[in-house]
């Protein structure tokens, strides 16, 4: 290590340093570090065999929670580890946060698309273009009237640049726009303000990391906070909602409606209640998923791993034991 950032090791240094790609369909893009680093593709079967031998992961599946139980534990194992996603909750294992690996995520790729997702969402909501499409497909006109956006309120889950990125998105459309984080600061509330928040908010978006403090948070009791007209959004992580509670909240309508992104278990089972719940939105992991988006996440890995090889700090390093990238 280096002023707490991951330097080459005597191999590395030796030969081209082993870059192991844990992958996934498509591959990413890699061309630029042909020649400069002995690239190695694995998938979850083998990826505890491999690891002693990379000098870096790079975590291309980013659904994938093998790492948990394939980090080694004492002798060679990865310098660094890169994860293709804003999260990291599905990489960390008491063994990785306490050693001195560094680990990076995909900080700044999905900021923007997410909160276009999100403004898309909170106007299809405002304007009933759920039920518009529903009536034009059984071929019925039925007037009715809309909500106007702009003078009301917004509680955004989550001080990240997601959750910001949310909120000036938001803004934009004439919302007051609030966020609440882990800490408070100047523009951000902390966890002490936000049931007065939901009490107040017309949209609520969640876009929390999750850790063990935030897992579960939007349940029962915070769905009855809410106001009636209130709409919930979670583009974050699944497991921070407690979904029975929210099927019971919207069957109820202690809530007006809600949209998810992202879901306890991925894909979503054929099964599973949500799809036919009423006032319920289903997205299949996509908010951040714009044209392009996988290059734009091998072109970042490109540009680290150019820094990591020059001796350069690492942008993006996660504080492994908090779960993300600590704010500024």
């Amino acid at each position: 290590m280096q002023n707490g950032f991951p330097a080459m090791t005597g191999r590395s240094r030796a030969t081209r340093p082993t870059l192991l790609v844990l992958d996934a369909d498509p591959p990413p893009r890699l061309g630029k570090l042909t020649g400069r680093a002995r690239i190695v593709h694995t998938d979850e079967a083998r990826l505890a065999e491999r690891l002693p031998e990379a000098d870096v992961l790079l975590v291309w599946d980013f659904h994938s929670q093998a790492l948990r139980t394939a980090w080694p534990g004492e002798g060679p194992r990865p310098v660094w580890v890169h994860t293709a996603s804003a999260g990291a909750d599905h990489l960390m294992s008491p063994e990785l946060v306490a050693s001195d690996t560094v680990v990076t995520n995909a900080r700044g790729i999905f900021d923007e698309p997410i909160a276009e997702y999100v403004a898309g969402l909170v106007l299809a909501f405002a304007k009933d273009l759920p039920r518009t499409l529903d009536l034009q497909r059984r071929r019925e006109w039925r007037h009715r009237e809309t909500r106007r956006v702009a003078g009301t309120r917004a509680c955004v889950v989550g001080s990240g640049p997601i959750g910001r990125a949310i909120a000036a998105g938001l803004k934009a459309l004439g919302i007051q726009a609030a966020v609440v984080g882990r800490t408070p600061r100047t523009g951000i509330h902390g966890p002490g303000d936000l049931d007065r928040l939901l009490a107040h908010a017309d949209w609520v978006v969640c876009a929390a990391p999750l850790t063990d403090s935030t897992r579960g948070m939007f349940d029962t009791r915070r769905f009855g906070v809410m106001q009636p007209s209130a709409y919930f959004v979670n583009v974050g992580r699944g497991p921070l909602v407690v979904q029975d509670d929210l099927v019971e909240a919207l069957r109820r309508r202690w809530i007006a409606g809600a949209a998810l992104d992202v879901f306890e278990t991925e894909p979503l089972p054929e099964d599973s209640p949500l799809w036919e719940v009423p006032g319920l939105v289903v997205s299949p992991h996509m908010s951040g998923d714009i044209i392009g988006w996988r290059d734009e996440l091998a072109v970042q890995f490109v540009e680290l791993y150019e820094r990591w090889a020059a001796g350069k700090p690492l942008k993006n390093v996660i504080d492994k034991k908090r779960g993300y990238v600590p704010g500024h």
